[in-house]
């Protein structure tokens, strides 16, 4: 009785959620190597064809002003990725949303990408985001490209109930006997069966072999959709540290930076760029200038948004205000901070990504062999009444 009342509550939300979870974890599973690929489709973008070994980038001030010169008018700058190694290009980003609009299309107003030669002060390419092909997948993997309103409510929901399916299809699978016939086709295909027995069989093996996985990416992903769920989060997993939650600033030898150009920024980057020369990648959101504190957020690691170092500094006096890190995180904290790195597999570099994409993939089967299975017991329950008549 409680194996029927869990299959149809499996049933009606797999095909009600189906499709959703289906473009979702195929474009997630396409978006794990979208750093990878970018570099491998745009390379005249991310590669400078002259790489400067010994030369000084310009201050960010001048390259944000340049490369504000070649957009449109109205169309702003407003952050700034960049690369301490000499043969990359630096990213300035230009985007504003309509929360409410309906669509990709109506959600973002525009969304350019500048790509400089920092040393020089050239513009490499200016990049239309908004219909890029990796960023349409991002957002169809976040919002179906519906925009933020509708779509990104569809995609949370939907998470949580493709949850309830994993847990339900854990009960669904659990074996009557753990030996034998009835235990190995519970985790092995048998090929030589026929194609509706063996839809029956790609669903449930799948099924089990995903659900571990599957079920972090739902937890991470939702943390993503419900940001408000980050602190309880946080504070439940705090309850185990052996770190004291409010340690997080690094101690710095150094009180105060060298003033060498007129903008605090500037100063702060030439700063952290010594610093840190090493670094994977470095990030910038642009402040008011009469803004009382600028920070740069580095990344030790360019696909690990986890691991970090967070540099804020007084514009009034350069004086260091706080130094954030990773490492003086407490559980909660750093669980929090690895979110990203969970959700996408880079937290174990290339094994863990290619995890993930196959999970994800698997993610995206379960829907379509789920529907045959639906569709074959449907066909099967109207042959039978047919026949009655």
């Amino acid at each position: 009785m409680l194996k029927k009342s869990v299959l149809w509550i499996h049933k009606w939300l797999g095909l009600i959620t189906g499709l959703v979870v289906f473009l979702v974890s195929l474009s997630g599973a396409i978006y794990t190597f979208h750093d990878e690929l970018k570099l491998l489709v745009y390379p005249e973008k991310y590669f400078l064809q002259s790489p400067a070994s010994e030369a000084t980038p310009l201050p960010l001030t001048e390259l944000v002003s340049r490369a504000q010169s070649v957009l449109p008018d109205g169309e702003e700058i407003s952050r700034v990725d960049l690369y301490p190694a000499s043969g990359r290009s630096w990213v300035f980003r230009a985007s504003d949303i309509d929360v409410a609009g309906f669509g990709h299309w109506n959600y973002f107003r525009y969304y350019k990408r500048v790509f400089m030669n920092p040393y020089t002060g050239e513009c490499v390419a200016v990049e239309d985001s908004k219909n890029e092909f990796f960023q349409l997948i991002l957002q169809l993997h976040m919002n179906l490209l519906l925009g933020k309103t509708y779509g990104h409510a569809i995609v949370a929901y939907s998470t949580i109930i493709f949850a309830v399916l994993l847990a339900t299809g854990m009960i669904l699978w659990w074996p009557k006997k753990w030996r034998g016939k009835t235990l190995r086709r519970s985790v092995w295909l048998d090929r030589k069966v026929k194609w509706k027995r063996f839809n029956y069989d790609l669903h449930n093996v799948w099924g089990f072999y995903v659900f571990p996985i599957a079920l972090i990416l739902c937890l991470t992903g939702l943390l993503f959709s419900f940001p408000e769920w980050k602190k309880p989060y946080s504070d439940f997993f705090n309850q185990f540290s052996i770190f004291n939650p409010n340690s997080t600033t690094l101690q710095n030898t150094t009180s105060q930076i060298s003033k060498r150009h007129h903008a605090p920024i500037d100063n702060l980057l030439t700063y952290v760029l010594q610093k840190h020369p090493d670094a994977g990648m470095m990030s910038i959101r642009l402040r008011e200038p009469d803004a009382p504190v600028v920070d740069v957020q580095i990344r030790l690691r360019e696909d690990r948004s986890g691991l970090f170092r967070w540099y804020y500094v007084n514009t009034q006096d350069l004086s260091i205000k706080e130094i954030r890190s990773h490492d003086k995180l407490s559980a909660g904290d750093l669980m929090s901070a690895l979110n990203f790195d969970l959700h996408t597999g880079t937290i174990g570099g290339l094994p863990t990504k290619i995890l993930v994409f196959f999970i994800a993939l698997g993610c995206a089967s379960l829907p379509i062999t789920g529907y045959f299975l639906w569709w074959n017991k449907r066909s099967k329950a109207k042959r039978k009444s047919l026949s009655r008549i």
